[in-house]
């Protein structure tokens, strides 16, 4: 179990506008999983400075709840899992290898934090991720279950097994491509359980190395019911429910700090600077 001092659940709450209730049911779940994401944008503006952002709770909360500010995948379901077992769920974490892009999953070091969740009375738990930062990521949570497609929020995902040299079942998370018959895969994982420390090193790893991505150029996600605008370096993506895509580029330094500001809800660091080249 994480450690839950400094977590404060009513500010969460509050910040992610979640009014419904606070039990430890299946409904609770996929409702507060869709409100995060609505709320707390996705991005990487520590690690494009090289800094690996704290995962310590006061820190969590000051910058995603307290703050006009996100993060990446190990600052939200860090953040997330805190929330479900303030509500009573049991929550594993669970490291994941990107397979988004891949051609061999197996080349991928397990650099991407999800969640699996226990619901109190229900059979399976299920896979909760409020962290990853793309177009794919789950929506709500998925009940681990293979070979079944779920619909969630507008967006369709299943798991499926793959083939892997180990002694632990390998999941991939599946998205289905808007408009076309594609079945694009997201991560693998296994159920073996990871702790904070190992994270700690991850964390670290991402944000810091100058071969990450994440240190290259601002990637910044927002989510509503309408639309998910991404901005990846210069380049700003509309994706509506249907798969309709519009892209521009952003031409500068201001453009960049009022569309974080007015569109994404974040505050950028005065110091820094968001676009280079």
């Amino acid at each position: 179990m994480l450690d839950s001092l400094q977590f404060d659940l009513d500010a969460y709450l509050r910040r992610i506008g979640w009014e419904g209730e606070r039990r430890a049911d299946a409904a609770t779940l996929r409702g507060v999983h869709l409100a995060h994401l609505r709320a707390l944008p996705f991005e990487n503006l520590d690690a494009l400075r090289r800094r690996a952002p704290s995962l310590d709770p006061a820190d969590l909360m000051a910058k995603l709840v307290h703050s006009r500010r996100g993060g990446y995948c190990y600052e939200h379901n860090t953040l997330f899992a805190r929330a479900l077992e303030a509500l009573g769920f049991r929550v594993t974490l669970l490291a994941a290898r990107v397979a988004l892009g891949a051609d061999n999953i197996a080349s991928r070091p397990r650099t991407h934090m999800a969640l699996l969740a226990e619901v109190p009375g229900e059979p399976r738990p299920y896979l909760a991720d409020v962290g990853f930062g793309a177009i794919g990521s789950l929506l709500e949570p998925v009940p681990l279950l293979a070979d079944v497609e779920f619909a969630g929020a507008g967006r369709r995902h299943r798991l499926v097994h793959v083939p892997h040299d180990g002694p632990l079942e390998m999941w991939l998370l599946q998205a289905h491509a808007p408009g076309k018959d594609d079945w694009i895969g997201q991560y693998a994982f296994t159920l073996e359980p990871f702790e904070k420390p190992d994270f700690d090193v991850i964390n670290w790893h991402v944000a810091t190395n100058p071969r990450s991505p994440f240190t290259q150029r601002p990637y910044l996600q927002h989510l509503s019911s309408t639309r998910h605008l991404l901005l990846d370096g210069r380049l700003l993506r509309e994706t509506h429910p249907d798969g309709t895509v519009t892209e521009r580029e952003v031409t500068g330094e201001a453009e960049a700090r009022q569309l974080l500001d007015e569109e994404f809800g974040i505050t950028a660091p005065q110091e820094m600077t968001l676009l280079t080249g």
